[in-house]
């Protein structure tokens, strides 16, 4: 399956400045599998050492975020849009 997975400013960096990028996967960790063949080092960017997505990183398919769906298991259909979403933190003083 074909996925067009959008890359936010933090981790353009190891994308080359892509925006965004397609890549192969049938689950959303697969996904991400392919993202760190890629573009190596991202993946530590996005999962935790317990093999889970980071408190600070949402990501969406198809605008759901995929922790209400099956996670990283979540599957992606073919021409599936995956968006990378950098958690925003702040408040007041």
């Amino acid at each position: 399956m074909s996925v067009t997975v959008k890359i936010p400013t933090p981790l353009r960096k190891l994308t080359n400045g892509e925006t965004s990028v397609t890549v192969e996967g049938t689950t959303v960790g697969a996904i991400v599998d392919s993202l760190q063949a890629a573009y190596p080092g991202i993946q530590e960017r996005l999962i935790d050492d317990e093999g889970a997505l980071r408190h600070f990183v949402n990501i969406y398919l198809d605008g759901e975020d995929v922790r209400y769906l099956d996670g990283l298991n979540s599957v992606v259909s073919d021409n599936a849009e995956l968006s990378i979403v950098p958690a925003v933190a702040g408040g007041l003083n």
